[in-house]
């Protein structure tokens, strides 16, 4: 096949080029910058240059593919404060795809997460999202409905959601934001008796189920990029201060925000999740090193982390 990937120079798309590359696709990479550019002609991709915004190129690139993975995000301006302009972006790409492939009974997969779907119970892949009221979050859930609806106009679509924790060596995400905090207060915290769960998957597992789904979902699947069920925060708290030799404390609910800061609404999130159904449908089977497995290689603590980007 001949995948057009957006995002594809990012944490998780320079994860699905190899796994594409090395089961015999062609990959077609999007890249907004030179350094972006770069490394995807080394991995061995081909390069299409243009952004999100560049509706004309993205209609152009998925319409001369036999499929398409979305991973590209406004991570930069969503971090920054306009969530909302991220996410009508990421919508209005996601429409330009799917109205080049209308038709054509090719597959679209896209990157969506569990965090929020049926807090301190464990959701399925037939547990869908609420898309009441104007929040920027839900923009992204409505997308992922449409894209899913897209089925009944010819496109082989598929939703495959993350977990908060995609992590692996080279993580600059949540895992790395909980760490830079501990480094700068000197204790690895956890909010309360830390028994909230962060489900996890490795990065390349994630990277793997990407590819699987490109290939064989069927139209209108939802997938759980999902390794493990829910790992306590405490348990990771814990992890991170054996490796920086700090201890790992209880922060009050009332004093979450000023020691977590932007983190304070992610540290709390419970959002245990299954895999089962993905495992049957596609055959996905999780095979790298679990969270705090990973974090006891010692790759995380090399160097100060705590970067978001």
């Amino acid at each position: 096949m001949r995948v057009f990937v957006t995002g594809a120079s990012g944490w998780i798309g320079s994860a699905v080029v190899p796994e594409l590359l090395d089961a015999g696709h062609q990959v077609v990479g999007l890249a907004r910058s030179e350094a972006s550019a770069a490394a995807l002609t080394a991995a061995g991709a081909e390069v299409v240059r243009g952004g999100l915004d560049d509706l004309d190129v993205l209609a152009s690139a998925a319409a001369d593919s036999d499929g398409v993975i979305h991973l590209a995000f406004k991570h930069d301006i969503a971090f920054s404060g306009d969530f909302r302009g991220a996410a009508e972006a990421d919508r209005r790409a996601v429409d330009t795809l799917t109205g080049a492939l209308a038709g054509s009974d090719r597959p679209f997969v896209i990157a969506s997460g569990v965090a929020g779907l049926k807090p301190g119970q464990v959701s399925t892949e037939r547990d869908m999202p609420r898309v009441e009221g104007g929040s920027p979050v839900l923009i992204r859930a409505i997308t992922a409905e449409a894209v899913l609806a897209c089925a009944e106009r010819g496109v082989r679509s598929s939703v495959v959601r993350l977990a908060p924790t995609c992590h692996g060596e080279g993580d600059q995400g949540f895992v790395a934001g909980l760490i830079g905090i501990a480094r700068e207060k000197g204790v690895s915290g956890y909010v309360g008796d830390g028994a909230n769960r962060w489900p996890a998957v490795h990065r390349l597992d994630a990277a793997r189920l990407f590819r699987l789904a490109v290939e064989q979902a069927p139209a209108g699947s939802v997938l759980h990029g999902i390794a493990e069920e829910g790992v306590p925060i405490r348990e990771v708290a814990e992890a991170i201060g054996r490796q920086l030799g700090v201890p790992a404390v209880s922060v009050s609910a009332e004093d979450a925000a000023a020691h977590f800061g932007w983190m304070s609404g992610f540290v709390t999130i419970d959002a245990p999740s299954s895999n089962d159904l993905t495992r049957k449908l596609l055959g996905w089977e999780p095979t790298r090193p679990g969270l705090l497995a990973d974090l006891a290689e010692g790759h995380y603590f090399r160097a100060p982390a705590g970067s978001t980007a």
